[in-house]
C-alpha cells in the first residue's frame, strides 16, 4: 500500500482528494489528509476507509518529519511560503513532492538535490500556475515541430462567476482566495514586450491598461498584465518572441472600477489603520477623503474620482454598501486592503448555489515558411456549486494526475520543475479532457498586436 501525504484542506484540495480516493483501490494508495484543523481534515475524508484525517502543525518538524517519513510522495496544498520547509524535508527524506505554486527562489536551490537524489519535485501544476503552462507548451511545441517560429505569445486566465451566477454591477464573485485579489498586481511594475519593446506598468497604472478578447459563446472580456511576464521568455524558450504577455481576465468593465479602490489607497496592505475594529463603512471611506466641513463622504468621493451621481461606478459603489454609517468593519488593527477584503467578501461571496466560471485564453502568433500565422486556444469550465467549483477543479486535478505519474514512475524527469515538458503535459492534458477540462483551438488570420483592442 502506498501513502500520499496531502498537506492543506482548503478549498482548493477538494477536487484532488476526491480523484485520489476515487483511484484509491485502483492505484493501491492511502491518503494521509494534515491540516490544522483535526475537523476540516476529517470532513475532506469523508469516512473514507482509506484516508486518515491529521491535525497537523507545519511548524511542528518533529510532527513534519514523522509524517513525511510515512509518506511515498507529498503533496503540498499550504500557501506558498510554506512549502520550503515541506521541500527540504523531503529532499533529506527522499520524498518526491507537488505543489501548485510557483517556483521561489529558495526551492529552486533544492534542485541540485533533487536531481542527485533522482528526486521530482513538481511546482506549479494547478491552473494558473498549471494548466496554462501545459496547454500553451502544447500548441508552441505543435507548431514547432511543423517548423514554425513563435513571434507572439498572450496568454491570460480568470477565476469568475457564471453567467447564471453573475448578480452584481462588478461581474465578480470571490472564487479562490480574497485577499489574492485584492493585493493582486502590487509590489513591482508589471513586465512585458510587445513588438519587441520592453514594456512597464507602474501598480497606479496598472488596471487603466487593459486588453480586450473574445471568447465564443461567453461574450467579452478584459486582461491586465500580470506581474511579470519575462521570466518566462527562456522558460517557454521565447527568447526571440515580440511579444510576449502574461494577464488576468474579468469581465469588461472591472479593472476601470478596481482603479478607484487603488487611487484612494484602500488596496495598501503596508499599515495599520487606527480603531479598525469599531470603525464603520463609511468612517473608512471617508478616512481616504480631504476634510470638509459641510461636503458629504458621497459628494467627496464623486469629487475625487471624478464621477457622476448617474455613473456606473457611482452605482457600483453604492451596491456594496460603503456608504453606511452602521456597518462596522469589526477587524482589530487592521490594513486597508483588509478591511476592503472583508467589505468586498460581505457582497462577493459565492452563494451555496452559485457557480463560477474559469475562463483561459491563449493567443500564439507565428511565422512558417514565410507567411505570419495564429492560433487561438480557449478553455471554459464551469463549477457545479458553492464546494465543487471550477477553481478547485481545475487546481486540484492536475496536481493529482501529476502525483500519480510520478509515483507510478511516468514523470522521472528529476529536480525542481514546472510542467513544461512532453513527459508531464501531454498525459495530463489528455486526462483533464476526459474529465471536462478541454482546450478548443483555432487557427485564426494573424492580427499581432493590434492598438485598437487596447484600453489605455
Amino acid at each position: 500500500m502506498r501513502n500520499i501525504l496531502i498537506i492543506g484542506a482548503g478549498r482548493s484540495s477538494s477536487s484532488l482528494i476526491e480523484y485520489l480516493l476515487q483511484k484509491s483501490e485502483q492505484e493501491n494508495i492511502t491518503l494521509t489528509i494534515g491540516d490544522l484543523s483535526a475537523e476540516l481534515a476529517e470532513r475532506k475524508c469523508r469516512g473514507h476507509k482509506r484516508a486518515r484525517p491529521v491535525a497537523f502543525d507545519i511548524f511542528n518538524e518533529t510532527q513534519r518529519i514523522e509524517e513525511i517519513s510515512k509518506a511515498d510522495i507529498v503533496i503540498s496544498m499550504l500557501p506558498a511560503h510554506l512549502h520550503f520547509e515541506v521541500a527540504k524535508n523531503c529532499v533529506a527524506l527522499n520524498k518526491h513532492m507537488v505543489t501548485a505554486s510557483y517556483i521561489s527562489p529558495a526551492m529552486q536551490e533544492l534542485d541540485k538535490a533533487a536531481r542527485e537524489k533522482g528526486l521530482v519535485l513538481m511546482n506549479e501544476i494547478g491552473l494558473d500556475p498549471g494548466i496554462d503552462h501545459m496547454s500553451a507548451m502544447k500548441v508552441i511545441n505543435d507548431i514547432r515541430d511543423k517548423g514554425g517560429k513563435v513571434i507572439l505569445f498572450e496568454s491570460f486566465c480568470g477565476g469568475l462567476v457564471a453567467p447564471e451566477s453573475d448578480t452584481n454591477l462588478w461581474n465578480y464573485k470571490f472564487t479562490w482566495n480574497p485577499r489574492n485579489v485584492v493585493l493582486a498586481g502590487q509590489g513591482g511594475a508589471a513586465k512585458f514586450m510587445q513588438e519587441g519593446n520592453y514594456k512597464y506598468i507602474p501598480y497606479n497604472k496598472l488596471f487603466r491598461r487593459t486588453e480586450f478578447m473574445e471568447v465564443e459563446g461567453y461574450g467579452r472580456f478584459e486582461g491586465y498584465a500580470n506581474r511579470d511576464s519575462l521570466k518566462y521568455r527562456s522558460v517557454y524558450g521565447l527568447d526571440n518572441a515580440l511579444t510576449l504577455y502574461r494577464g488576468t481576465l474579468r469581465r469588461v468593465g472591472f479593472s476601470r472600477s478596481w482603479n478607484m479602490f487603488v487611487q484612494l489607497g484602500m488596496t495598501d496592505d503596508s499599515y495599520i489603520m487606527e480603531d479598525s475594529e469599531n470603525m464603520s463603512y463609511r468612517q473608512f471611506i471617508n478616512a481616504f477623503l480631504p476634510y470638509h466641513p459641510t461636503d458629504s463622504v458621497e459628494l467627496k468621493l464623486r469629487h475625487i474620482l471624478k464621477i457622476d451621481q448617474d455613473d456606473i461606478q457611482w452605482e457600483k459603489l453604492v451596491e456594496l454598501d460603503l456608504f453606511n454609517p452602521d456597518k462596522i468593519v469589526g477587524l482589530r488593527n487592521a490594513t486597508p486592503a483588509q478591511i476592503l477584503e472583508k467589505i468586498l467578501s460581505d457582497k462577493w461571496s459565492l452563494s451555496p448555489d452559485d457557480k463560477d466560471m474559469i475562463v483561459m485564453y491563449h493567443k500564439i502568433g507565428y511565422e512558417l515558411d514565410g507567411i505570419k500565422k495564429q492560433v487561438d486556444a480557449t478553455m471554459v469550465c464551469t463549477g457545479e456549486d458553492q464546494v465543487h467549483t471550477a477553481m478547485a477543479k481545475t487546481v486540484g486535478l492536475p496536481v493529482a494526475m501529476a502525483t500519480l505519474h510520478i509515483l507510478n514512475g511516468e514523470i522521472t524527469t528529476p529536480g525542481v520543475h514546472l510542467p513544461i515538458s512532453r513527459e508531464v503535459y501531454t498525459p495530463i492534458l489528455k486526462e483533464l479532457k476526459q474529465n471536462g477540462i478541454i482546450f478548443t483551438e483555432h487557427e485564426v488570420p494573424y492580427m499581432g498586436y493590434n492598438p485598437q483592442n487596447v484600453n489605455g
